[in-house]
């Protein structure tokens, strides 16, 4: 599902206009990007949590070259789901 899919599937369940809905979907990743980058978690119940999570340094091989790197400590995005969200995903969802 793309993000115009969301938009369309919002703006017919709800009879909002699709530019409207556009700029309130965009908003919102907006919104949960900033606070992000600023290191701040965010939490939306009952659908799950956009977490910052910090890598460790590491020492890194590169095996062509026979030299190794060394990757400092960083941080990355992370999505938890809440509980209710997996569990659904997990019975409504058959292997492919």
């Amino acid at each position: 599902m793309t993000k115009a899919d969301i938009v369309n599937e919002i703006a017919k369940s709800t009879g909002i206009e699709k530019v409207t809905v556009q700029k309130t979907v965009e908003a919102l990743m907006e919104s949960i990007k900033g606070s992000m980058t600023k290191g701040n978690d965010v939490y939306l119940r009952g659908f799950g949590s956009f977490v910052v999570k910090k890598r460790a340094a590491k020492t890194a091989r590169n095996i062509s070259k026979k030299t190794t790197i060394v990757i400092p400590e960083h941080f990355v995005p992370s999505f938890k789901p809440a509980k209710g969200f997996s569990n659904a995903v997990k019975k409504s969802v058959k292997k492919k």
